[in-house]
């Protein structure tokens, strides 16, 4: 009886290559190299996207029309000549992840820390967006429907 040892990610990646050919890997890997969670606190939308390896200098964040767009970079270590490598599951390069953000954001105030691998993004609602109290009065005034008794009474016909 012989041992065999499969590896079931490789054969998940055979799957995807023949699907979709050799470029699956690199597309499904722009978005799975930056995962993001997202939560919202009180008035303000929280990000947090995941840059393990990425130095804070090689990360990008823009706005432009409501899209906010993270770019960052992530070098492969330089290898002396001597050096074999064995394995190389990594991802290394250039990647970038947009968001789209809705109408109701203020991205003119939108700050963004980097710390420990970890990006965090926040984006405050708009003012216009926020929820207000609205203040019902209590007398006839300009611009008040006024409804008769005798307009009820037809109505209900």
């Amino acid at each position: 009886m012989a041992l065999l040892r499969t590896d079931p990610f490789r054969d998940i990646d055979r799957v995807f290559q023949q699907l979709w050919g050799p470029s699956a890997r690199s597309t499904m890997g722009s978005a799975l190299s930056m995962p993001i969670d997202a939560y919202r606190k009180g008035d303000r939308f929280l990000v947090q996207i995941d840059l393990p390896g990425v130095r804070a200098e090689d990360v990008e964040v823009t706005v432009e029309d409501n899209v906010l767009t993270v770019k960052a970079e992530r070098r492969a270590p330089e290898l002396s000549g001597d050096v074999e490598t064995l394995a190389s599951e990594r991802l290394f390069g250039s990647f970038s992840r947009q968001l789209f953000l809705g109408r109701n954001l203020d991205t003119s105030k939108i700050e963004a820390r980097y710390e420990d691998g970890v990006l965090h993004v926040a984006i405050p609602v708009a003012e216009h967006a926020k929820a207000r109290r609205i203040e019902v009065g209590t007398t006839k005034g300009a611009g008040a429907v006024e409804v008769s008794a005798a307009a009820s009474a037809s109505a209900g016909d």
